[in-house]
């Protein structure tokens, strides 16, 4: 009697578990869909609702409009509809306002663009439930000088900047990195942004005798410095960060100029993400892939909690998740263990990955 009474519970404890298996995992999305950045918004929308399509996630869409108050609102919306992770949030206004509200309702976060340091390096203090799927704000920085200064150590190089508070970041994180390295740059200094031409900067730098330069600044402006530097015969290699990849083009850049910065996801995507989004007549850019990727990662988690029977936040940390757009894992803070910073290098018609040994 005792052991058919035990098989009957556990057969129930199975019938149950199977049934909790069979619902829709219901996920949050906070994402921009009026005011400026509603454009961003609606490539976050359209990515998280085709990864939706093809798993058993039911998205709760709210507006956060990038502002606290929209940020606030949308927590609201997924505590009373019961989503078990919340994904989206581009804008720190936004995301800093809800993580209080969600943390109370332990909901788990799920950022595709906010960048702000802060956000998780406070983690000890807030316990704010935040994982973040872009990088960190000091990830452009710390990559460069990373890279730059294993790919320079027997170059004689220079570093400059445009004296903005980015510019000189990014050639102060450098030069400080590559003196830890023992290495002294031949050429320091601010230059002047957006002139018509650099031709005064580049003959300083070709008398220091550089032969690569790291530029803080804008994209535009280190493709005139390379385009100068051409028609004034010096054999000088710049590199420089992500501006690289917005600038206008009105000049081009000159071959062999180096990038610091993420990849464009739409070409390590896997082959058949992009033939779903093909299918769906949904464009790769901007947000749609980090979007898609969210959703699966959150719709991911939230399963392994239903069937562990521990939280959603604990399933996120230190785990590998196989991603549309690469192996996903964040570190105890929430951050991406591994930067997704790259070096590119421009071979005449686009920026192409490049090797840093």
């Amino acid at each position: 009697m005792r052991a058919a009474t035990a098989i009957t519970t556990l057969l129930c404890a199975s019938l149950a578990t199977l049934a909790a298996h069979a619902e829709p995992v219901k996920l949050g999305l906070a994402t921009p869909l009026s005011g400026p950045s509603a454009i961003l918004g609606e490539q976050v929308k359209s990515g998280a609702e085709l990864a939706a399509t093809r798993s058993d996630a039911v998205l709760v869409i709210a507006d956060d409009g990038c502002t606290a108050e929209g940020g606030a609102k949308a927590a609201q919306v997924f505590i009373d509809a019961k989503v078990a992770i919340a994904a989206g949030f581009l804008c720190t206004e936004a995301v800093e306002a809800a993580l209080p509200v969600l943390k109370a309702a332990n909901i788990p976060v799920i950022s595709v663009g906010v960048r702000t340091d802060s956000l998780t390096d406070l983690r000890d203090k807030t316990a704010w439930p935040l994982f973040r799927l872009g990088p960190r704000g000091d990830g452009e920085r710390n990559a460069a000088a990373s890279i730059l200064t294993r790919l320079w150590n027997d170059e004689l190089f220079a570093i400059i900047d445009d004296g903005t508070i980015y510019g000189r970041e990014l050639a102060e994180s450098f030069r400080a990195s590559a003196e830890q390295a023992g290495l002294k740059p031949v050429f320091f200094d601010t230059y002047r942004p957006q002139l018509d031409n650099q031709v005064a900067l580049i003959g300083r730098l070709r008398k220091a005798g550089a032969t690569h330069v790291f530029v803080g600044g804008d994209g535009e402006d280190i493709a005139v410095m390379g385009r100068d530097a051409a028609s004034l015969g010096a054999d000088i290699i710049f590199a420089g960060g992500e501006t690289l990849r917005v600038a206008d083009r009105t000049v081009p850049p000159a071959t062999g100029t180096l990038m610091i910065a993420p990849p464009e996801w739409s070409d390590v995507a896997k082959p058949e993400v992009r033939s779903a989004f093909e299918a769906a007549k949904t464009m790769t850019d901007g947000y749609t892939l980090p979007g898609y990727a969210a959703v699966e990662i959150a719709g991911a988690a939230a399963r392994l909690a239903a069937s562990s029977g521990k939280p959603v936040a604990d399933m996120l940390a230190g785990q590998d998740f196989d991603s549309a757009i690469g192996t996903i894992r964040f570190d105890a803070k929430g951050d991406l263990v591994e930067s997704p910073f790259r070096l590119f290098r421009f071979d005449g018609t686009s920026y192409l990955p490049a090797e840093t040994q």
